[in-house]
């Protein structure tokens, strides 16, 4: 790797976006005007999502050929080999560019590929970290199950091992953008007679193999952002395995540290959030609706502020601590439960303000469209390990809290 300071990594990277990406142009629309439409799920058609991963994948490889799609990658595996400062400096300079949506890389960059870089084979590493970093690919997570839930190590796909080959039969489901992924991160029973948590192990799966099939979830938004998988003899070689065998556990850790990370630091953590829509929308509806006078309603909205103001600033706090170096901590619990509670908060403002214009559709604009948010908020709570999975983890690592007993 070349020396270079970050004055000119800056200058680079102005020239990059300047040269292949328009400057973005901030509008302000009144209320009324544009788009009213917030949600927290993906639903789009199925040519929708077509055109939207072609379009992700066709700017991440002019991204990444350019120098700037791992800045912070180790150079053996594609990556630049520069401090995590560079990479801030370009995603500052990105923000002001109108670039193609990323979302059919979130899981796969924010989750898979990390964990593939701390537990895969070198041969694995080469093969793929490459190719999810400049777009050639696109990676699925495949953890939860039909009767699992959020009870990871009750998993019951199973991994047997034949030769230098393991025989996967299971059914995984809420499976994101499997429909699209061209290879996925499983955790599979590899000894049934050990404590769960200790008979798993992971897998890199190729997800258009034989045996794999995977079938939309329609959800009660009408979309169909979820997947559920089954598996049916599916072959995974054994140099795809992640991780020591039985030793899965550890392997899941990661992933969902960086899950966590990823949806905590989001969406409505902060004040904007809401799919485009957030506090300051809610502000309009409530003057719109002229609601913003009411004291009771002042009082909600102020408390939505303060939650917002302060899972913002945990947020921001979870983030240095990933920028200096150091691993995900339970403060990324914290934020992925601080998420789902100010998206039922913003809910139960919305509800409280647009009464019946919620659930009946009177073509006014800004109020049924709500509809699609709210309706959202149930499946965020599961999404990332559900709430009372997090209160556990911030029981027990945070307050210092007894262990919960264990079912019998």
């Amino acid at each position: 790797m070349s020396e270079i300071s970050e004055q000119e990594f800056r200058a680079e990277a102005a020239a990059f976006l300047e040269a292949n990406a328009e400057r973005r142009r901030d509008v302000k629309l009144g209320w009324g005007e544009g788009s009213d439409r917030v949600n927290l799920l993906a639903e789009k058609t199925p040519e929708e999502e077509r055109a939207e991963v072609a379009a992700a994948k066709q700017w991440k490889a002019k991204e990444f050929d350019a120098g700037f799609g791992w800045i912070t990658g180790p150079s053996d595996h594609g990556g630049r080999g520069l401090p995590a400062s560079y990479a801030r400096t370009y995603e500052g300079l990105k923000s002001r560019f109108a670039t193609p949506s990323e979302q059919p890389f979130a899981i796969g960059l924010g989750m898979v590929a990390p964990t593939i870089l701390a537990h895969a084979t070198e041969d694995v590493k080469q093969r793929y970290l490459r190719s999810l970093w400049r777009g050639d690919i696109v990676a699925c997570q495949l953890f939860s199950e039909p009767v699992a839930g959020s009870d990871l190590a009750g998993l019951q796909t199973r991994a047997v091992r034949d030769g230098d080959e393991w025989l996967v039969n299971g059914q995984k489901v809420w499976t994101s953008g499997a429909q699209f992924s061209d290879i996925g991160e499983i955790i599979c029973r590899t000894d049934p007679d050990l404590p769960k948590h200790k008979g798993l192990t992971g897998f890199v799966v190729d997800m258009k193999a034989p045996g794999v099939e995977v079938r939309p979830l329609r959800q009660m938004t009408g979309g169909a952002s979820f997947n559920e998988v089954f598996f049916t003899d599916v072959r995974i070689p054994d140099d795809h395995r992640l991780g020591d065998v039985n030793q899965g556990w550890t392997v899941a850790l990661t992933t969902l540290m960086n899950e966590r990370a990823s949806i905590g630091a989001g969406g409505a953590g902060g004040a904007g959030g809401a799919g485009g829509g957030g506090l300051t929308r809610i502000l309009q509806l409530a003057r719109w609706l002229g609601r913003n006078g009411d004291a009771v309603d002042r009082q909600a909205l102020a408390d939505l502020y303060i939650h917002l103001t302060v899972a913002r600033y945990t947020n921001a706090r979870g983030l240095e601590r990933i920028k200096s170096g150091q691993l995900h901590g339970p403060e990324m619990s914290v934020a992925k439960l601080s998420l789902t509670q100010n998206y039922q908060r913003m809910a139960a403002v919305l509800s409280s303000l647009l009464g019946p214009r919620l659930t009946a559709d009177s073509g006014e604009w800004g109020t049924y469209a709500w509809t699609e948010l709210v309706l959202g908020v149930p499946g965020m709570r599961v999404a990332g390990g559900t709430d009372e999975v997090m209160r556990n983890i911030v029981g027990e690592r945070v307050l210092g809290l007894p262990k919960e007993p264990a079912a019998n």
